[in-house]
């Protein structure tokens, strides 16, 4: 063979395996596919970015008052050696005062046993101050114009029926937040404890002998007051937790606060609840009773949460409600008795009531906004002193004498250095009066 015919042989044998190569070459667009599994696919487990849910923020704001300062820390000891003493397995307190967050703190364990501390995220579950959150929640949509407090229930929940046809009818929103439907005590919360879902435990209730007409009388409710969700449901077109979600917790920050027994249990950083056995803390697992009537039990929350609701109410946060609707929540609606006796170990209570979703107790030249919860073995405590401006919160994981008497031993504590800690706040925090009339007369001609 000559040279040209082997020179030719070459260049056609390039030509045609670049040709051949140019066939099956992929297009840039649309990438070969591969037969790696999935698996070895993944980065390594170190490399792996996780997005996590934003973190409640709060700032703390030390008081400048050394007399308020002088409470904080008398308390700060107080709840120290409570835990200390074994009066709890942990504890977290958030103080409010004015438009600050002037103490926020956890205090020893999430479960007993262990070296876990608790910290201003742990999130225990409020009990009955979750029926706080009904209230403000539905002050909120009372302030959109999407319900009324006197609108009959009727009117959101159209399956709601009591034994009489007539008394259905009267029963409003205010009566469902303030207890006064007329249903009897209690009635039917035997049932939320056998796990039976909320529509259950609702349509159970036309079976119930009433004993009084709405708005007369006060008897504590768990399913009753639990209409409210349906009322919010069919109000917002959202599920109730999401409606909280909306309009409570996002708009404040409240990032760890939930309404679900799944929340909960997905949540990393949470106190374990306890009984009290054989002279010890016995930490027990966490419970979905109650989650089925989410506005009588079922909210979650840490304290850092707590202190920015408290904060909100406080100062009358109007991009939570009107003023006007939340000076309603906390109008008395009917007389009644306050269990929590320890109160006299501050002063002893005139009367009490409740209004919406809150409890009033009336004192000799003072008054607080109040509410307790319990729930599978934890505690909550709540109170607001709209005089003074400021609020307390304590979470316990477990019940016991720390939380009966966490709200009375800060408000004696309080009382003790009030006159101090207002002459202060005068001579530091002058109030300056516009005057109407100068003093040198104006002629006019």
């Amino acid at each position: 063979m000559s040279k040209t015919k082997i020179a030719y042989s070459i260049l056609f044998g390039v030509l045609l395996i670049l040709l051949v190569g140019f066939i099956y070459l992929p297009l840039q667009d649309e990438p070969a596919p591969t037969t790696t599994p999935l698996a070895a696919l993944q980065p390594p487990e170190d490399s792996v970015e996780i997005i996590s849910n934003p973190v409640t923020t709060v700032t703390i704001e030390p008081p400048a008052n050394p007399y308020l300062q002088s409470v904080i820390n008398s308390y700060n000891d107080f709840i120290r050696q409570a835990i200390k003493k074994g009066m709890a397995p942990g504890a977290a307190v958030a103080i409010v005062h004015d438009t600050s967050v002037i103490f926020l703190k956890g205090f020893g364990l999430k479960q007993s046993g262990t070296s876990d501390s608790i910290n201003v995220h742990t999130v225990f579950r409020l009990g009955s101050v979750s029926k706080c959150f009904a209230s403000v929640l539905a002050g909120a949509l009372v302030s959109d114009h999407l319900i009324n407090w006197d609108d009959p229930v009727l009117k959101y929940y159209p399956q709601f029926q009591l034994i009489s046809p007539e008394h259905t009818s009267k029963v409003t929103i205010r009566h469902v937040l303030s207890h006064t439907s007329g249903l009897p005590y209690h009635a039917y919360t035997n049932m939320i404890e056998e796990h039976l879902p909320l529509d259950t435990l609702l349509a159970s209730l036309k079976l119930v002998k009433l004993f009084g007409e709405p708005g007369q009388l006060y008897s504590y409710q768990n399913v009753g007051y639990s209409l409210i969700e349906k009322v919010v449901e069919n109000a917002t077109h959202q599920t109730y937790e999401r409606a909280l979600t909306e309009n409570i917790f996002k708009p404040l920050g409240m990032y760890s606060s939930s309404a679900s027994y799944l929340a909960i249990m997905s949540n990393d950083n949470v106190a374990q609840p306890h009984y009290f056995a054989r002279k010890h803390w016995v930490p027990v697992p966490i419970s979905d009773t109650y989650y089925n009537v989410l506005p009588a039990g079922g909210v979650n929350a840490s304290i850092a949460d707590m202190a920015l609701w408290l904060r909100a109410l406080v100062q009358h946060d109007e991009h939570l409600m009107a003023d006007t609707t939340l000076n309603e929540i906390f109008t008395p609606q009917v007389k009644a008795i306050s269990k929590n006796r320890n109160f006299n170990r501050w002063k002893r209570p005139r009367s009490s009531y409740y209004a919406l979703g809150w409890r009033v107790i009336n004192f000799q030249n003072d008054q607080l906004l109040y509410h307790g919860g319990y729930v599978n073995g934890y505690r909550s405590e709540v109170a607001i002193d709209q005089k003074n401006k400021i609020a307390v919160c304590v979470l316990t994981n477990s019940p016991g004498n720390l939380a009966d008497l966490s709200i009375p031993e800060f408000f004696k504590r309080y009382s003790q250095q009030a006159d101090s800690i207002l002459f202060w706040q005068n001579q530091h925090s002058p109030v300056f009066v516009k005057h109407t009339n100068p003093d040198s007369p104006i002629s006019y001609p």
